[in-house]
């Protein structure tokens, strides 16, 4: 298997694109990094995910958490690598949510974000590009840098509702749409792969060859029932998309069923916390308020297991409902580690490329219980009982 690790970096973007390397020799030979070394992780589970990718300077953590969690689901099924382009599912968005903002009389919100359900919409819509034939890139650039195109598009689109002629004319979308084929290029109609030709549908109909009903998001919040689906309330969902309503306890469950039965997970989070340490790689609750922590006990978060804030129901729609929580941040969950005293952490691939160990860090339960706003898994990874619960028939 293909596997990774160890943490990530302060929230700006690296560059670079790698290779993976093995986890388990990682954790072995992890000399030069204070937090393996102090925590003393051992590999529990650790499922294939393809190389780390670099988001660039774009808000589009979505597009490549949702692709690098479908391009792991093509491995699972087919045994073969593909490195799917996340510029094509950002492109098909941006068309998409363009038209509904302007449905919406601009009430929506637009910008870079999405959700990651997108990329599975964009799958069963549209289909699929390989990186190869579609990077969305200018020519004089190596990374994504979406800051100007997000503001033009904006712009035209306000413009377009100040609606000067009375009515709407026809010209508006292709108007859009020509836009986005200056800054990311046009989609093709037909490309090349491994020396067969495909359109993008029957490139997803052939070599995907993944189902998009298969995919199914989950999230958890009190002020509405559980285990019915309910909108996750949060900006970057312009889509209206839904989730099953789940409690704390069991989004664990859930993800540890999947990733124990070979399956990974995508995951959309808030990275606000001081807990979230890209630097170190880990991601944990601590017991104690930051706030309220002496500089001894600030200085000494990452050296070592520590006992963390108990997560419960009540105290994390609390963070959300204040605005503590957001949705801020996408990744992949590919596999489970464990501390030297026992305790399990979740393996995350980021997207803000290979800089801090390899572009992965450690996540603990106690902080996906607290600050997740939502995941999707395969939902031919539930148990019995989960699907019986939210009644899903297949």
């Amino acid at each position: 298997m293909i596997k990774k690790l160890i943490p990530a970096f302060a929230l700006f973007l690296a560059v670079n694109t790698y290779g993976q390397d093995n986890l388990i020799n990682q954790v072995k030979n992890n000399e030069s990094n204070k937090v393996g070394n102090s925590f003393g992780f051992e590999v529990v589970v650790d499922n294939e995910a393809t190389s780390v990718k670099s988001q660039g300077r774009s808000g589009t953590c979505w597009s490549y958490s949702g692709n690098s969690f479908l391009e792991s689901e093509v491995i699972k099924k087919t045994g073969k690598q593909i490195d799917l382009s996340e510029m094509f599912v950002v492109r098909k968005v941006y068309e998409d949510k363009g038209m509904k903002y302007v449905r919406m009389h601009g009430y929506l919100n637009f910008g870079q974000g999405g959700a990651l359900h997108d990329p599975i919409d964009v799958l069963r819509s549209y289909g699929a590009i390989p990186q190869n034939a579609y990077n969305g890139l200018l020519p004089e650039q190596t990374v994504n840098m979406h800051g100007e195109l997000s503001a033009m598009l904006k712009a035209m689109l306000d413009a377009v509702l100040e609606n000067k002629n009375g009515q709407l004319t026809s010209a508006w979308n292709n108007a859009y749409k020509s836009v986005l084929d200056v800054y990311l290029g046009n989609t093709p109609n037909e490309f090349e792969y491994e020396g067969k030709k495909y359109t993008p549908k029957s490139f997803a109909d052939k070599v995907v060859k993944l189902d998009a009903d298969d995919y199914v998001e989950f999230t958890s919040i009190t002020n509405q029932p559980y285990y019915k689906e309910v909108f996750i309330e949060v900006p970057d969902n312009w889509s209206y998309g839904l989730s099953y309503n789940i409690k704390p306890n069991e989004m664990v469950d859930v993800v540890d069923a999947a990733l124990k039965d070979g399956y990974t997970v995508a995951w959309a989070t808030d990275v606000s916390e001081k807990g979230f340490n890209i630097k170190n790689g880990l991601a944990v609750v601590p017991e104690i308020d930051f706030k309220k922590m002496t500089d001894e006990q600030k200085d000494s978060m990452f050296d070592g297991p520590k006992t963390e804030k108990v997560i419960t129901a009540e105290n994390r729609q609390v963070a959300y409902d204040n605005w503590e929580t957001q949705d801020d941040h996408g990744m992949h969950i590919v596999g489970i580690v464990k501390d030297k005293n026992g305790k399990e952490y979740y393996t995350v691939k980021n997207s803000w490329g290979k800089k801090y160990n390899n572009g992965y860090l450690y996540v603990s339960k106690a902080f996906f219980k607290y600050k997740t706003t939502s995941f999707m898994l395969n939902k031919n990874s539930l148990t019995k009982s989960m699907k019986k619960k939210l009644n899903i028939k297949k």
